[in-house]
């Protein structure tokens, strides 16, 4: 029989996935800015609060270990979707290629926004999981809306304080920076709020599927030690 720690688990094989694919996703939506009403923000907004959300989970069913190894397969995978893109956008096109100003308006931004989104993703992620960690081993894993929301808050701020003046700087106007930082902050931690029933029940799912439910006690929150699991 085998050990429980070398059982695969289907649901965070998934959940893993998923979370890779709202990164990617997010970082080529990023090259769009939206305005809605009096709000500006980016199209990354629209997806990339999932992956808070997955964070989360992960984090609150099999723990902070579990959460580090998610955020660097996360990282790797971006990572290779955007050197290949770069790597795409610098090969010339075929004399009767007509689109390389579309495919460079998107791949063309790609790096610098990549690299900006590499370290506020790796700090704002990193941060969301400390604090749902050490908050569910306080609570003694009660009130699970209120880590949920706190730490996406941590998270989405520090994030979004690291992300826009190194993506965005002598592209857009300073005097925008603090407003695209707050409301991305607002409408990615309304975005958790609105999305918390629903998130809820995924963690009551997983665990009873999984029966995990893991409390990080002295552990060490290394983000390189991503061999202990």
């Amino acid at each position: 029989m085998k050990d429980s720690k070398q059982r695969i688990s289907v649901l965070f094989m998934f959940y893993s996935i998923l979370f890779c694919v709202c990164l990617i996703t997010a970082n080529v939506l990023e090259t769009k800015q939206i305005s809605w009403g009096p709000a500006n923000f980016t199209g990354g907004l629209l997806v990339f609060p999932v992956s808070y959300i997955i964070n989360d989970v992960v984090c609150e069913v099999w723990g902070y270990r579990r959460t580090r190894l998610l955020i660097w397969l996360g990282f790797a995978m971006n990572f290779f979707f955007v050197a290949m893109g770069a790597l795409a956008d610098f090969i010339p096109g075929a004399p009767y290629w007509d689109r390389n100003e579309a495919f460079h308006a998107i791949f063309g931004l790609a790096p610098r926004i990549a690299a900006a989104s590499f370290i506020a993703f790796l700090a704002g992620s990193f941060i969301n999981a400390y604090v749902m960690s050490r908050m569910k081993v306080s609570s003694a894993g009660r009130n699970f809306s209120a880590r949920a929301v706190l730490s996406t808050v941590f998270g989405e701020l520090t994030d979004s304080i690291i992300f826009f003046p190194l993506a965005f700087s002598f592209v857009l106007p300073w005097e925008e920076m603090p407003s695209l930082v707050i409301t991305q902050v607002l409408l990615k931690s309304f975005y958790e709020v609105i999305a918390l029933p629903l998130t809820i029940r995924v963690v009551k799912f997983t665990k009873k599927h999984d029966h995990e439910d893991v409390y990080d006690n002295g552990i060490a929150y290394n983000i390189f030690k991503v061999k202990e699991l």
